[in-house]
């Protein structure tokens, strides 16, 4: 292999990689400052009038952001609470038990990342159970589709941790349930961060399951609402309110993302010197 290819390999990925991620990046940023007339036929080009604090404006008054981002909130941080604690018990349970029975609990709990799951058996359920169009369902549905990942991701980490660490505490008479939030749950960290960054983002720009669970109205999430008023032409020929829109609904996983980010940095950081 001649020395130009192997530097020029790796470079030519991260270009092609860039293009991949920061083309689509460019075409949003640049839409959602241009005016009407200038979005009507989307492209790379920068705008000839930039006008963002108009269009972001009008986002924020006219498609219900508030409300979105409160219904939002309200279904995704319940979901990714819910996803955490129950892999971390879950998966301490998987990593120090062995036995056959829990082989195929085990088993059958990682099924989900292979399984999709069906929509309409779904929605039939949670009308039997009285949870259609409401916000507990909605939560039940991320919890459940998305625990099979975290229980996977926390179960090959806790394996890995020194089974002493509990001993030494066993041995100082810590009862299971504090050898779990005091040991335990701490050295996850890494896999926690991990975890809420997957789940979030899925369940954040969700609009899928959330059109059938919650079915709009009040309880329509952020792109839930964002399909609503295009559908409604609220934003008909409008780019530049609907990219503005985009922009606006990503940052809070934008601001995840860095904190997460950090936190797995810090979490490894803090392992290795401990």
């Amino acid at each position: 292999m001649t020395p130009v290819w192997r530097y020029g390999r790796p470079a030519l990925v991260l270009l092609l990689a860039g293009l991949a991620v920061g083309v689509p990046l460019w075409l949003v940023a640049v839409t959602s400052a241009k005016p009407q007339a200038e979005a009507i036929d989307p492209n790379l080009d920068l705008p000839r009038h930039w006008q963002p604090a108009a269009n972001y404006a009008d986002t924020l008054a006219e498609g219900e952001m508030l409300r979105g981002f409160l219904n939002s909130l309200l279904v995704v941080a319940p979901s990714v609470i819910l996803v955490l604690l129950l892999g971390a018990g879950a998966a301490w349970v998987f990593a120090r038990r062995k036995s056959k029975l829990v082989s195929a609990a085990y088993a059958l709990c990682i099924s989900g990342l292979l399984l999709p799951p069906a929509v309409i058996t779904i929605v039939m359920e949670l009308r039997q159970l009285g949870l259609a169009g409401t916000r507990p369902g909605m939560i039940a549905v991320y919890t459940g589709m998305y625990l099979s990942t975290s229980i996977f991701f926390m179960t090959g980490f806790i394996r890995a941790i020194p089974t002493e660490l509990e001993e030494a505490a066993r041995m100082d008479g810590a009862t299971p349930w504090r050898i779990f939030w005091r040991i335990v749950l701490p050295l996850l960290r890494p896999v926690i961060a991990t975890a809420t960054i997957m789940v979030m983002l899925y369940a954040w720009s969700d609009v899928f399951y959330a059109f059938f669970v919650l079915g709009g109205g009040d309880r329509a999430t952020l792109p839930l609402n964002l399909y609503q008023v295009a559908s409604a032409q609220l934003y008909l020929n409008n780019w530049h309110l609907v990219f503005a829109y985009v922009v606006v609904m990503s940052l809070p996983m934008v601001a995840v993302f860095l904190v997460g980010q950090r936190k797995i940095v810090s979490g490894i950081t803090s392992g290795a010197v401990k």
